[in-house]
């Protein structure tokens, strides 16, 4: 039987990209164990105007200068390396509004591709400093994993999916990401390390065998 592992994030949280990393790194160490994961929204910045923000301005707002956002950022360099990811924040000109990309992910979910086009759009941001609330971007991005979206965010489909999902979240109290759920019960908050997430998914596996 395999576990149900619902992840809830977004595409422009660092720690959620370095969450993914941990958890793929986890489900390595545990070769016996089988999971079926499902990606959920959560908009780290609900309010942001759908053509995004300059992102010197969104950080110096939000940490109160710039050189405070630096200093975070270089932080999370040093954490991406030790995962393998080479988090470009100085080529990052704009912070995007992400509720075209949590619609895409839901589109992936529904062709079972989610993991895919999370991995790509993380890519796509983080790595190669590209605008994923562009909708340009998200169809080349789209179509770089096999996902058509002819048609797809004008037509508005997925859109109440995801505010469904996300009021979920935030009803349940979540205020941060990444959030793992496994199986509903087992719960891990954070960019764990691989070694905490471990044990927490054999300790899921081992209840579902009883």
């Amino acid at each position: 039987m395999k576990l149900e592992v619902e992840i809830i994030s977004d595409v422009i949280c660092p720690w959620c990209f370095i969450g993914k990393r941990r958890f793929e790194s986890a489900l390595r160490r545990l070769p016996g164990v089988e999971t079926q994961v499902r990606w959920l929204p959560f908009q780290l910045n609900p309010a942001m105007p759908p053509g995004g923000m300059e992102r010197r301005l969104y950080r110096t707002r939000k940490f109160g200068s710039w050189e405070q956002s630096k200093a975070l950022d270089a932080q999370l360099v040093l954490a991406g390396a030790g995962e393998r990811i080479a988090f470009a924040f100085d080529r990052i000109e704009r912070t995007p509004n992400t509720f075209d990309a949590h619609r895409l992910i839901w589109l992936a979910g529904e062709q079972g591709i989610q993991d895919a086009i999370v991995e790509a759009l993380f890519q796509a941001y983080f790595v190669e400093a590209r605008d994923i609330g562009d909708r340009n971007v998200l169809r080349a991005v789209a179509a770089g994993a096999g996902l058509e979206t002819a048609g797809f965010f004008e037509s508005g489909r997925g859109a109440r999916e995801v505010q469904a999902e996300e009021s979920w979240a935030r009803s349940e109290g979540i205020q941060g990401v990444p959030l793992f759920v496994i199986n509903g019960t087992e719960v891990i908050s954070g960019a764990q390390n691989p070694e905490t997430i471990a044990v927490a998914l054999n300790r899921a596996a081992r209840t579902v065998a009883r």
